[in-house]
């Protein structure tokens, strides 16, 4: 079965999601350690939006 458009555009937002995760992770030796603690919250809340639509996609394929 052939990718739908919208299976090649979500793959593409998270290809996007990984390279600004490769970014933000050269810039962290460089971050003081208040900015590096405001930063991992929040990667901690879209951590949490990330874990609810796998569990979605999971969820939905049954």
């Amino acid at each position: 079965m052939p990718a739908t458009g919208e299976l090649i555009r979500s793959m593409n937002y998270v290809e996007d999601i990984t390279t600004t995760l490769r970014r933000i992770c050269i810039s962290i030796p460089a971050m003081p350690p208040d900015e590096r603690q405001r930063l991992a919250e929040s990667l901690r809340a879209a951590g949490a939006a990330i874990a609810a639509a796998i569990a979605d996609l999971e969820k939905a394929g049954k």
